[in-house]
Formats: structure tokens, sequence, C-alpha cells
């Protein structure tokens, strides 16, 4: 199982007081020092956190796999065709949310999310699509010529009781069926210390993306550690 940290909310403490610190790139370094496999950041429109200037500062220094989470606009397939990062994961995104807040929906917007997963290809970056454990969005995924899937495990992190038994069962058909169809397999979204184990046994996913709680964590026992300790629990 991989594990690439998000470290948006690094640039968020940065940018809450527009100041020079803390600096991403340092937490991407110390980061994969700990064992991360790759390192994960999501280039929003309204450029809350990370920052164009990050982005190439990151491409220039991740040694592992640098993956880029984006909006599938013009404006983003440009910059990413530019910098060229290992790969892009395509997410929905509204200017009013706090963070992401769901899946693509591919059947409503199937030929623009093709179109940009070919030009992404055709300048040599793998393409994923962060998407909800439903069924048909998995069917439709491989039409667009992904090779990936990330599977949104924010309804299985917000569930209680019962209900998280129903999604995690969700979680675990979806990449089944994902696995059938011939693409990797990824999960991600309100993953934690307390709720990540259950997911990260689910032998067809081959990839976890986790930001927030580890970065939470990281400001009480630094982040090597906080890296390190996700990495146990996933093993």
């Amino acid at each position: 199982m991989r594990l690439g940290v998000n470290i948006d909310h690094v640039a968020t403490i940065r940018q809450a007081r527009r100041a020079r610190e803390p600096e991403p790139v340092t937490a991407a370094a110390l980061a994969e020092l700990a064992g991360a496999d790759g390192i994960t950041v999501h280039l929003r429109g309204d450029r809350r956190h990370i920052q164009d200037r990050d982005l190439r500062l990151l491409r220039d220094l991740v040694s592992t796999r640098l993956n880029v989470e984006m909006a599938a606009t013009d404006e983003m397939v440009a910059i990413a065709t530019d910098v060229k990062p290992d790969q892009v994961t395509l997410v929905p995104e509204h200017p009013d949310e706090v963070t992401t807040t769901g899946g693509l929906d591919i059947g409503q917007h199937q030929a623009v999310i093709a179109g940009v997963v070919g030009r992404l290809q055709t300048a040599g970056i793998g393409a994923s699509l962060f998407i909800d454990a439903a069924p048909d969005q998995i069917a439709l995924a491989r039409a667009t010529g992904a090779t990936a899937v990330e599977i949104n495990t924010g309804p299985y992190a917000d569930a209680r009781l019962e209900g998280r038994t129903v999604e995690l069962a969700r979680v675990q058909q979806a990449a089944r069926q994902a696995h059938e169809d011939g693409l990797e397999v990824l999960g991600g979204h309100g993953l934690t210390y307390t709720n990540v184990t259950p997911v990260a046994v689910i032998p067809e996913i081959v990839e976890l993306n986790i930001g927030h709680s580890i970065i939470s964590r990281a400001v009480l026992v630094g982040l090597e550690r906080a890296v390190r300790e996700m990495i146990a629990l996933l093993g």
C-alpha cells in the first residue's frame, strides 16, 4: 500500500498570514524522508493554499511521485502540461466549498473529462479521476481513457455506527469493480489514524492519499513522526 501525503494545509497555514513560512517544499522533503511514496497537492482556481510557484518548486524537488489535483479547466490543463507532474487527479471544484465535497459526475461531463484526459496523456502525464463509490461512475471512468480512479472515502469517514459499515462496503465494491475494469485503484478523503485501517486492507486499493489528518498530527508531534505513524497503520 502506497501513501501519498497531501501537503495543502502546510500552505494553508502560510497563506493565513501571507507569510513566507511554513514552506510546502520543505514539508514534501520531510514526508519523503519519513517514507512517503508520493506528494499530493491541489492547485485550486482561487489559489487558497498551494500557489503556482509551489507547484514548480515541487516538480523540481520531489523525488518520489508528484500528484496534482485540479479541476478539468483549460487553465489547469495548460499549467499541468507545462509543469508535467507524474499524475493529475481530476476533481470537481466549487468556489464556496471548504474542501472537496464529492466525486466527479462523469455522466454529465464525460466529453469534457475525456478531452482533458487525452490532453494530459498526450503530454505524458498519468490521469486519474476522483469519483464516488458508485457503480455508474466506475463504469463510465474507463470510457474517458483514464487509467486510474481515486475512490472518495469521505462518506465512509463521515458516517457513524452502522452507516460506516454500509459505506465501507460501497468502497469495497467500487474498488473491486474498478480493478476488474483494468483501472488502478486509489482512495482518499477524510481518512484519519482512527478510521484508515479498514480501507487500507482492501486488496484492490494500492494507494491512499491523506492530508489533513497527517498535517494536524504533525503540528503536535512533527511531520516525520506523523508520516511514519500513518505508514505503520497502512503496513
